[in-house]
């Protein structure tokens, strides 16, 4: 796996938001996201997702607090640190009715950059819409306008790229490419942060994850480092005959009411000694089992738990 590098290339100190209308979206947003790696931000409907992400693209106005982006300040040097930035916006918001290679030469063209057909056809070629070129926006299926998107983020070639709820109605083909695509990024030092209510996918790509929740960051951590510490993982044997208590000894141990379950459940995951010495004791007394399956929490479980139950959702 790529090794991310140390120094951010976003930071974001003391940020908020707070609109007209009186609604806080934001409340003092600490952040440091670190060159190279996926960081996915994970939060419920209206925790303050997409205002986030608005904020450090410029479209939206802090309240407070200061954002850089690969060491440029996004409201005093607004120019280059949006030079910096891709963003795949949630809504299909393109020109229908220009050409798939235009509309991608055109973004190239909206940052300054010189035209560079080369860098064009392989961002193309890269999302499987080279073929497409030169077929206008509006004959195109939804899955292949979201690739649209992507390429248009992608034409300027940024350093941070933002993927806001990418692959939220598209099908299991193009969500494949775009993670595909987003490793082979990753790899050639582009930094990635994304928000997906497809939690699983966050499980699989993120190096790094933050969860928000009603305008607060609540918790960032390294993934793994997340998963074993609030993660839970059961251990369930099936017996063969019934038993009247689970053996003595095993505190976290519980019997079905059929006495021919035994459970165990360890919170940051069992550890393999513990099912050794339970299947031993189990072996010692001549209990017979007829199956032993481990499940470990998902990083969705953890989710729903951080947050209360109010999980999911595109919106922010």
């Amino acid at each position: 796996m790529h090794a991310p590098f140390s120094d951010p290339i976003v930071s974001i100190s003391g940020l908020e938001k707070t609109y007209a209308s009186g609604l806080q979206a934001l409340k003092s947003i600490d952040l440091d996201i670190r060159r190279g790696e996926i960081f996915a931000l994970l939060g419920p409907n209206g925790a303050g997702k997409t205002t986030l992400i608005g904020i450090v693209c410029g479209l939206v106005r802090p309240s407070a607090g200061t954002v850089t982006a690969d060491g440029h300040d996004i409201i005093h040097d607004y120019r280059a640190a949006r030079a910096a930035i891709g963003l795949v916006p949630q809504e299909l918001a393109t020109d229908m009715f220009e050409t798939v290679r235009n509309t991608v030469s055109f973004s190239r063209g909206l940052f300054g950059k010189s035209r560079d057909p080369g860098h064009v056809e392989r961002v193309l070629r890269a999302l499987s819409l080279w073929d497409k070129r030169d077929a206008a926006i509006a004959t195109l299926s939804g899955g292949m306008k979201r690739r649209v998107l992507i390429a248009k983020a992608l034409a300027h070639e940024p350093t941070i790229l933002f993927l806001d709820e990418p692959t939220a109605g598209v099908d299991v083909e193009l969500r494949r490419d775009m993670w595909a695509m987003v490793r082979r990024l990753r790899e050639q030092g582009v930094t990635i942060i994304l928000t997906t209510h497809y939690i699983e996918e966050a499980e699989e790509m993120a190096d790094r994850i933050g969860v928000i929740n009603k305008g607060e960051l609540i918790l960032v951590e390294d993934k793994v480092t997340l998963m074993r510490r609030m993660g839970r993982t059961t251990v369930t044997i099936g017996l063969r005959d019934r038993l009247e208590a689970p053996p003595p000894g095993f505190d976290d141990v519980t019997l079905s009411a059929d006495g021919l379950v035994l459970t165990m459940s360890r919170a940051g995951g069992t550890e393999e000694s513990g099912v050794a010495d339970l299947v031993k004791t189990l072996a010692a007394r001549g209990i017979e089992f007829t199956s032993i399956d481990t499940t470990r929490s998902s990083l969705e479980d953890i989710f729903v738990d951080l947050v209360g139950g109010n999980g999911g959702g595109a919106r922010s």
